[in-house]
């Protein structure tokens, strides 16, 4: 069983930038595929970021490349979410998950076993 709690959300100026934080307990995260989610008012859960379970394979959605970025911390059970250049349509609630085996399916949210109850993000224009 592992136990998720995302953090750092908040209100943001567009353009500016927020470090979100997911912080896992239970069982190690070592083993575990992390993903970001978001899910704005009147949308599906849509997939933002992921990475393997060592960190060095990342996977990020078209419409953050670039802007944000994932990492993870196996040792201290965290995974982090660094987004810069925020845009309005980045405003959602975000959610952290953790899933046994991704493999190629890293974009579904079916493919997670673990997810937090997630941080909100505004982002004001």
């Amino acid at each position: 069983q592992v136990s998720l709690a995302e953090s750092g959300g908040g209100l943001v100026q567009a353009g500016g930038s927020l470090r979100l934080s997911c912080a896992a307990s239970g069982r190690s995260i070592s083993t575990y595929g992390m993903g970001w989610f978001r899910q704005a008012p009147g949308k599906e859960r849509e997939f933002v970021a992921a990475a393997d379970v060592s960190g060095w394979t990342t996977y990020y959605a078209d419409s953050v490349k670039g802007r944000f970025t994932v990492s993870r911390d196996n040792n201290k059970m965290m995974l982090y979410l660094q987004m810069d250049s925020l845009k309005s349509e980045d405003t959602a609630v975000y959610y952290c998950a953790a899933a046994f085996s991704f493999g190629d399916s890293y974009e579904l949210p079916g493919a997670y076993d673990y997810w937090g109850r997630g941080t909100q993000v505004t982002v004001s224009s």
